[in-house]
């Protein structure tokens, strides 16, 4: 492993007073290899973050330091997904994956604790825990859907009737744990009660038609009432999964393409939502490792603006994920990942941390301060964990 401070190169900012400088704190090679890095995810607590890799193993860091942790190792296949679990156990991460399993991790001691199983030799897209007593965990797996109690490591469901091709996306909707919503490769997105005997016929709530691929979803909103969408032909839509009504970006690229400067926009990572100022971004990248936070306007005109970040010099290869740091409790009063925007990995195998600090000497890379964390409002609403 080894972490260096690289430097940028200089590019004008689009407005200053808009917008402060910022560029790479540092940067980790997770390997000498050709690994790429698939996910990044972080505890509750931002302890430590978790990177799945292409090696079939999970490896853990600090966010913060970047200090490299240890190495979880056991999966056979690729790992297509990797979540720590909630506050009750905040020690343990789980990780899904190609060979048919979800495997629990204990991160202190790098162990496997469980796995769950497919059967079948059926491949584990993605996963997610909840259900009205918290004791469900749902997996996504080829045409079908299973359900566990974790409790007692019983399957107590299979829905196989309501997606035809993979399913690619399973979560419990926060704030309202007994519903379940997948999507897959079929185009479709269901919504699930699973309270009771989960079965086809009797707990298909709704479906949405997509119309292509879907690669990856998100709820956002006060009470989480909406949902971005991104497909595998780099569309853009947004849901309210309750009504079904969409607004639908079949043109995202060309739209973020032509609101900078820079290579075209090749593909979007991931979209990331601020409650604090009620804003939704598209992240969208190059072929050569550069990235943009492009607002998403979804209510009255349809648009996608300029970007209000834009990470440049880090990466050299696609970028497969972002894990943003300006929404992390108690920057401000502790101190802990201060003037850290957030980290990224590609298909590079390097990891890039951010800062959001004003660096004088770095100006290709710039932020919005909206993007930049600040003092929470106060809400009376409880927040909920999908996890």
């Amino acid at each position: 492993m080894e972490a260096t401070d690289m430097d940028v190169e200089e590019q004008p900012e689009s407005n200053p007073n808009s917008f402060k400088r910022f560029g790479l704190k540092n940067s980790i090679q997770t390997n000498f290899g050709d690994d790429y890095v698939f996910q990044i995810v972080s505890k509750d607590d931002w302890t430590a973050m978790a990177v799945s890799l292409s090696t079939n193993a999970v490896k853990v860091y600090s966010p913060v330091t970047g200090q490299y942790y240890g190495e979880c190792k056991g999966h056979s296949a690729t790992i297509n997904h990797i979540s720590f679990s909630g506050p009750s156990t905040p020690h343990v991460l789980h990780s899904c994956s190609s060979d048919g399993t979800i495997r629990a991790w204990d991160t202190r001691t790098f162990q496997q604790v469980s796995s769950f199983h497919s059967g079948s030799s059926q491949e584990i897209f993605s996963f997610s825990f909840g259900g009205s007593a918290n004791s469900l965990l749902a997996a996504g797996c080829n045409t079908q859907i299973l359900f566990w109690d974790w409790r007692n490591d019983k399957q107590v469901a299979c829905l196989e009737d309501s997606h035809v091709e993979d399913v690619t996306q399973v979560h419990f909707i926060p704030d309202h744990q007994s519903k379940l919503l997948s999507a897959s490769v079929d185009g479709l997105i269901c919504v699930f009660d699973t309270d009771g005997d989960i079965n086809d016929d009797d707990h298909l709530e709704s479906v949405l038609n997509v119309g292509t691929s879907v690669g990856k979803v998100g709820f956002f909103g006060e009470t989480y009432q909406k949902l971005w969408c991104l497909t595998h032909i780099e569309t853009l839509s947004i849901w309210d999964w309750k009504d079904a009504s969409e607004t639908n970006f079949k043109d995202a690229r060309s739209l973020a393409s032509d609101c900078w400067t820079l290579d075209d926009v090749d593909y979007f990572v991931d979209c990331h939502y601020s409650r604090e100022a009620e804003q939704l971004w598209i992240i969208g990248g190059t072929n050569t490792g550069t990235l943009g936070y492009f607002p998403v306007s979804y209510r009255g005109t349809r648009a996608i603006g300029s970007p209000e970040a834009i990470l440049g010099g880090g990466h050299t290869g696609i970028v497969r994920s972002v894990l943003p740091m300006s929404s992390m409790p108690g920057r401000s009063s502790q101190g802990q990942g201060h003037g850290i925007f957030g980290w990224t990995g590609g298909e590079d195998g390097r990891l890039c941390c951010w800062s959001s600090d004003n660096s004088p000497e770095i100006n290709r890379s710039w932020i919005s301060s909206t993007l930049v964390s600040r003092s929470p409002r106060t809400r009376h609403t409880v927040r909920h964990h999908p996890y």
